[in-house]
């Protein structure tokens, strides 16, 4: 999803795997540690891997971590030789089956990635993530009914999940259901309050015409994350649907330092400048908005009514 979901796909599970003898070491530690980076991560289980300190299901453990490391460097075919590795040795690992889904996700095999989310629900009922991750591949295939059964499934089981409110809030963004997607985010941000959450609820806010409201979710993404484009530029459209044409050329000026490949911001400024008068600095503005997107109509309605295009 948005897939953003892009439904943010940050969404692996790494559980302890089974204590057996072996009293394991600083390798194993960052291994299986969740405050590991991927870089960590990969190169501290390979060192299990490769000395063989480990065996059974720990050994398991570390190619199903190593896995869960490639995926977030997007190795994804060296991640799923190692799922499938820790597979082998484990046959019942319920974790390794969800991490494995996640890279079918990744590659867009989406029913592949629900048959492996399957087995881990088969295995592992209590597993959250996995209902949320199965929620995920459903709503990218455009089972919107099957994703928001999975994403109450999750919640149900992890009420502290901020990722699955964030993906059932958007399953009923998409359905149109502005209330209950409102809640939603709004549980979202109680839990977890990043840019994405105020960005969320704020287009919640702005498609039911509540502008005051939009605009101070965006000002808290914008204070949250300065230099990211996303938060000045949909202020900016929300100050230039106010009438503030100044405020949304100045909010379109920062979203263009931040991201000047935004076709939509340079015409959105474009279109503001020419309404301030600034004759020569909007077709300025709506011609780098038609380079990047030459098929973007207000950007050439507005060019011919001004004789230049």
């Amino acid at each position: 999803m948005r897939v953003r979901f892009s439904l943010m796909l940050l969404l692996a599970a790494l559980t302890s795997t089974s204590p057996v003898a072996a009293e394991g070491g600083p390798a194993w530690d960052v291994c299986v540690g969740l405050s590991s980076t991927p870089d960590q991560r990969v190169e501290a289980c390979s060192t299990v891997i490769d000395t063989k300190s480990e065996g059974g299901k720990r050994l398991a453990g570390a190619y199903c971590n190593r896995g869960h490391g490639l995926t977030e460097k997007r190795e994804l075919d060296a991640a799923l030789s190692d799922l499938d590795e820790a597979l082998k040795l484990d046959p019942f690992y319920a974790c390794a089956y969800n991490n494995r889904g996640r890279v079918y996700s990744f590659k867009r095999d989406y029913d592949r990635a629900i048959a492996d989310y399957n087995q881990a629900i088969k295995l592992d009922p209590s597993m959250a993530l996995a209902y949320n991750n199965r929620g995920e591949s459903r709503f990218n295939k455009g089972d919107l009914d099957g994703a928001l059964t999975d994403f109450d499934a999750a919640i149900k089981r992890n009420p502290n999940s901020a990722m699955a409110f964030s993906n059932r809030g958007l399953v009923y963004y998409r359905k149109r259901d502005m209330a209950h997607a409102l809640a939603d985010y709004t549980t979202r941000i109680k839990l977890a309050p990043d840019l994405l959450a105020y960005i969320d609820r704020g287009n919640v806010y702005r498609d039911t015409e509540q502008l005051d409201r939009a605009a101070a979710d965006y000002g808290e993404a914008i204070r949250i994350a300065p230099t990211d484009a996303r938060g000045w530029r949909n202020r900016g459209m929300i100050r230039l649907f106010q009438g503030d044409n100044k405020g949304g050329v100045s909010d379109y000026d920062k979203a263009l330092q931040y991201d000047p490949s935004d076709a939509y911001s340079w015409n959105n400024r474009g279109q503001a400048r020419l309404r301030l008068g600034d004759k020569q600095g909007a077709i300025a503005d709506l011609r780098k908005a038609l380079e990047l997107k030459p098929d973007l109509a207000s950007a050439q309605d507005a060019l011919r009514k001004l004789g230049a295009l």
